[in-house]
C-alpha cells in the first residue's frame, strides 16, 4: 500500500486528489455520519447550551490565570512525586524525553495517544536517538504500521475502512486475512500485550492538569493508556501547557462535554487519575513519573487577547465531523498534525502563515464548527482573523503573517470599495455591465470549474424600483 507525504502547501492538490477518490469519501461519509448522530442523541436530554457555556467559562477562568496554575501545577505535581520539566518548544520536549530515555538506559518505549508528540515528532525523533517507540492505541497502531499520521485527533485511522486494515495487519505482522473485526483486534491486542510487558518507559498525553491537586487526568477507551502508565517502570506525561484546569470540579463537566463531542459516549471506558509513582505499599505502577510541559507557540497565542480563544480547545474533534471541508476530503488533505477547522486556526502559529495560507480559507465559514464546539471557540472568527494576517491586514501577531497578498486581488478590492463609496460612479458602472452582460466570459479560472459564471442583471435593482415606483404613481 502507497503512503504519500502530504504538506500544507499541497492543499489544494491534495484536496484535488480526495475528492477524486470515491473510497476516501466512501469512508468519511459513513464514519462523520455516525459521529454526529452520536453526539446528537448523547446531548438529547442535556441542556445543551448551559453545559456549553459552563465549559467555556472553565477554560477561559483558566486561561485567564495560565501563568499562575501552571506554577501551582508544578508545586503540587513535585509534592506529590512527579518530576516536572519544561520546554520552550518540540525539540527541546524531544530532547528531554529521549535523555530521560537514555539514563535509563531505555531502549523500547510504548506510547498511549498523544497529539502533543504527533505535533512534535517526537517518534521520529527517538528513532533517530537509537530508542523504538510503539504507538499502542489500536488506530494509531494501524497508522504507524502503514507509515502515515493520524486523520483524526481523536480516530487515527477513521480513513481506513476494513479491508484495508486488513491488509495493513497482513502485510506489516502476517495476520491472516479476515474481516472480522473482533479478530483483528484481538490479534492487535495479543501483539500488543507483549510490548507493554517488554517497554522501558511509557510516554502519554495528559487531556486535564489538575493544578489545585496536582492530578494528571488521562481519558480512553481501549485500556492502552492505563497499560502505558502503568507497566513500564518509568512514566512520562506530556502536554500543551493550556491542558491546565484550576480545580478537581472543573474536571467532570469537560469531560461530560469531550466524551460525548468526541465519541458520543456518556463516559469512556477508562478515565485514569493520576497522581504520583508507586508508593511504597503499592504492588503496581510506574516507579517514576515525569510531566513534560510543552509551550512551543502557546505563550505567543496566549498574548494576543483574540487568538487566545484558540487555547480553549480540549481536543474533542467535534469540529472537525461537522465541517463539510474535512469530510469530504480527510484529515491528511491538510498536511499538518491538527486538521480539520481547529487545525486552520492551530497550525499557523505552530507552523507560520508562510506554510499554512491556504488553510484559514478551507472553510466555507457556515458556522457549523462553531455551533458544535462544547467550549465555544469562535473558530468561524479567527478563521476570518487569520485570513486578513495572510493578507497583511491583521495585527502582524502570527509568524508569517502577509505572506499572501496577491497584487491583482487588493487591486480589484480597492477599485471595488472605490466604487462602492462612489454612488454616481457605482450607477454608472453596473448600467454599463448590464448592457455588456454578454460579453462575460463563461469562464473565470478554477472558481468556475464546478460554477456557473455569474452575469450582471440586464437591469440593476435600483433601476427595477424605480420603474415599480413610477408604474404605481401612474
Amino acid at each position: 500500500m502507497s503512503v504519500q507525504e502530504y504538506t500544507p502547501q499541497a492543499f489544494h492538490r491534495q484536496a484535488h486528489d480526495a475528492l477524486g477518490n470515491p473510497q476516501i469519501r466512501a469512508n468519511f461519509r459513513k464514519a462523520m455520519g455516525g459521529l454526529m448522530e452520536k453526539r446528537r442523541e448523547a446531548f438529547a436530554e442535556w441542556d445543551l447550551q448551559t453545559l456549553r457555556q459552563l465549559g467555556a467559562n472553565i477554560r477561559l477562568r483558566a486561561l485567564a490565570k495560565l501563568p499562575d496554575l501552571l506554577e501551582i501545577l508544578e508545586a503540587n505535581c513535585q509534592a506529590n512525586g512527579i518530576q516536572v520539566h519544561w520546554a520552550e518548544d518540540g525539540e527541546e520536549a524531544c530532547r528531554l524525553i529521549a535523555e530521560l530515555c537514555r539514563e535509563r538506559g531505555a531502549k523500547q518505549v510504548i506510547k498511549g495517544k498523544s497529539m502533543v508528540s504527533e505535533e512534535m515528532h517526537l517518534n521520529a525523533y527517538l528513532q533517530e536517538a537509537g530508542i523504538e517507540a510503539l504507538e499502542s492505541d489500536l488506530g494509531e497502531y494501524l497508522v504507524q504500521l502503514n507509515e502515515q499520521t493520524p486523520s483524526h485527533i481523536i480516530m487515527p485511522a477513521i480513513h481506513l475502512n476494513t479491508d484495508e486494515i486488513s491488509t495493513i495487519l497482513h502485510d506489516k505482522t502476517g495476520l491472516e486475512r479476515t474481516r472480522d473485526v473482533d479478530f483483528m483486534t484481538a490479534a492487535a491486542r495479543a501483539q500488543m500485550r507483549e510490548r507493554f510487558m517488554a517497554a522501558d518507559v511509557g510516554v502519554s498525553g495528559v487531556n486535564f492538569a489538575v493544578a489545585e491537586t496536582g492530578t494528571l487526568c488521562l481519558v480512553e477507551n481501549e485500556g492502552n493508556g492505563r497499560m502505558t502508565t502503568t507497566v513500564p517502570p518509568v512514566h512520562i506525561a506530556v502536554t500543551g501547557i493550556e491542558k491546565v484546569v484550576e480545580h478537581l470540579r472543573d474536571v467532570p463537566p469537560l469531560y461530560a462535554l469531550l466524551s460525548r463531542s468526541a465519541t458520543g459516549q456518556n463516559v469512556t471506558t477508562y478515565f485514569n487519575m493520576i497522581g504520583s509513582p508507586r508508593k511504597q505499599a503499592e504492588q503496581d505502577g510506574p516507579k517514576e513519573v515525569h510531566l513534560v510541559l510543552v509551550d512551543n507557540g502557546r505563550s505567543r497565542i496566549y498574548q494576543d487577547n483574540e487568538l487566545l480563544d484558540t487555547l480553549r480547545c480540549i481536543r474533542c474533534g467535534a469540529c472537525m465531523n461537522h465541517c463539510p471541508v474535512y469530510t469530504r476530503v480527510g484529515g491528511h488533505t491538510y498536511g499538518t498534525t491538527y486538521p480539520g477547522p481547529i487545525g486552520s486556526i492551530l497550525m499557523p502559529h505552530l507552523m507560520g502563515l508562510e506554510a499554512t495560507k491556504d488553510l484559514p480559507s478551507a472553510s466555507s465559514l457556515c458556522g457549523a464548527c462553531g455551533e458544535v464546539c462544547p467550549v465555544k471557540i469562535p473558530i468561524p472568527d479567527l478563521l476570518v482573523r487569520l485570513r486578513r494576517e495572510a493578507v497583511g491586514e491583521g495585527r502582524g501577531n502570527v509568524p508569517g503573517a502577509g505572506v499572501k497578498r496577491n497584487r491583482t486581488e487588493v487591486a480589484a478590492w480597492k477599485g471595488w470599495q472605490w466604487l462602492a463609496t462612489h454612488p454616481r460612479a457605482w450607477r454608472s458602472g453596473t448600467a454599463i455591465a448590464g448592457k455588456l452582460r454578454a460579453l462575460t466570459p463563461a469562464k473565470l479560472g478554477a472558481w468556475t470549474e464546478h460554477r456557473t459564471a455569474p452575469k450582471p442583471a440586464r437591469t440593476t435593482l435600483h433601476a427595477l424600483v424605480q420603474r415599480h415606483r413610477r408604474e404605481s404613481d401612474s
